[in-house]
C-alpha cells in the first residue's frame, strides 16, 4: 500500500526536477565596481603554477587544457565554449569582469569558490585565461 507521506515525497521529487536551477541557468549581470577591479596581485611563476593546477582540476574539463574549448566533457554536455587560444575571444571584458565570471560562475559554469580559490588564486586564473592567446 503506499502511503501519503510517500505520495507527498514523489510528487516534491518530480516538481523539483521541473524546475530549472537558478545559479545554473542564469548569471547575475556583473556590478560596475566589480568590472573595474584592477588585479591587486603581481604574479609570479609560481602563483602561475598553483593556478594552472586549479584550472587543470576545476576548468580544463570544459575549457580545455590549453583555453581552446575543446575540453572533455564539451561534446558530452553539447557546450560551446569560446577558444581561449583566439586573442579576440576575450575582447571588451576587463580583468575585473573575468575575475567574476570565475569567482560567481556564468550559464552552466559552477563559480569558483573561495574555499577552493583564493582570491589571488583566481586573479592568477584571469592571468592564465589571458595568457592562452599569447604565441
Amino acid at each position: 500500500m503506499v502511503t501519503p507521506f510517500f505520495c507527498w515525497t514523489l510528487f516534491l521529487f518530480l516538481v523539483s526536477l521541473q524546475q530549472p536551477t537558478p545559479a545554473l541557468t542564469q548569471a547575475a549581470p556583473i556590478q560596475a565596481d566589480a568590472a573595474r577591479q584592477v588585479n591587486p596581485f603581481k604574479p609570479t611563476p609560481e602563483s602561475l603554477a598553483h593556478a594552472k593546477k586549479i584550472y587543470g582540476y576545476d576548468c580544463a574539463l570544459c575549457h580545455g587544457e590549453n583555453g581552446n574549448g575543446k575540453g572533455d566533457a564539451v561534446a558530452d554536455m553539447k557546450l560551446k565554449m569560446k577558444d581561449y587560444t583566439d586573442p579576440t575571444a576575450l575582447e571588451g571584458l576587463t580583468d575585473g569582469e573575468l575575475f567574476y565570471i570565475i569567482r560567481h560562475g556564468k550559464g552552466l559554469m559552477p563559480a569558483e569558490e573561495e574555499a577552493r580559490a583564493k582570491p589571488e588564486d583566481v586573479w592568477n586564473m584571469v592571468v592564465l585565461v589571458r595568457s592562452f592567446s599569447k604565441k
